[in-house]
């Protein structure tokens, strides 16, 4: 069956010197694999440019009934970025989305909600020009709902966050996965902010770590077969909001 479709790529994967195995989230199927052959070679179905962590792609292809791996016919740029592939703070974000995304989304049926919410949300970080320090922290608590597995905030008790249940308690649950109190109240005030307020949210280099490794932690809880992010070691070093600033500037100059 040959289809149109538009996707965001989540993953390549290198299967031979002319073959590379292209993970997409499409608006159509969902989560699905293609074949791309010569990606660098002057007529390829796309150029490796379109292959970038987080682009969002047209393509044309060919889906066989049975098949794990489908073929690519033509992809081009859907949306072009102005930003993500040269700013450096926000190519690592990409790079890290791209991965936890991979990670994450296992099913192979459409969700158009959840595709505009990733769509809207990679435009954006393209064309955010400030506060982008926490963009990452208020991407991951919001994908849980679409997942899922979204914390309930309700019956916040400014106490302990457990993990395991997504709730707030005002006593230590009886397992070891939960969050201290300070740790707890910046998750909260993660969980009720937005990508419209995110630069008022002020965390510290610390703050920020706490607040990531928590958040990948409840991923890993809730998440069948999600395991660790290569990226994740890659993001930690630019949370320093000093140092984002400083590429940032690099970059405008």
């Amino acid at each position: 069956m040959q289809i149109k479709t538009v996707g965001i790529i989540l993953h390549t994967l290198k299967y031979s010197d002319s073959a590379t195995i292209v993970t997409i989230y499409t608006q159509q199927f969902g989560r699905a694999s293609y074949m791309v052959y010569g990606a660098n070679k002057k007529k390829a179905v796309c150029r490796s440019a379109v292959l970038q962590p987080l682009s969002i792609v047209e393509l044309d292809a060919v889906h066989t009934p049975g098949k794990e791996i489908h073929r690519i016919k033509e992809m081009r740029t859907a949306v072009s970025f102005t930003e993500i592939p040269f700013h450096p703070v926000k190519n690592s974000i990409a790079l890290f989305v791209s991965e936890l995304l991979f990670r994450a989304l296992r099913q192979s049926e459409p969700d158009d909600e959840l595709f505009q919410f990733l769509t809207n949300s990679i435009q954006l970080l393209d064309c955010w020009k400030d506060g982008i320090a926490n963009f990452h922290l208020i991407f991951l608590t919001k994908l849980t709902r679409y997942l899922g597995c979204a914390p309930n905030v309700e019956k916040n008790t400014n106490g302990y966050f457990d993990l395991m249940n997504g709730v707030f308690l005002q006593q230590k649950p009886l397992h070891s996965h939960y969050l201290l109190p300070e740790v707890s109240k910046n998750l909260l005030n993660l969980l009720e902010a937005d990508y419209q307020t995110m630069d008022k949210l002020v965390f510290s280099r610390k703050q920020r770590t706490e607040l990531l490794t928590s958040i990948v932690e409840y991923y890993r809880l809730h998440i069948p077969d999600f395991n660790g992010l290569n990226s994740l070691e890659v993001l930690q070093s630019l949370f320093d909001y000093k140092d984002m600033d400083y590429f940032s500037k690099l970059h405008r100059d």
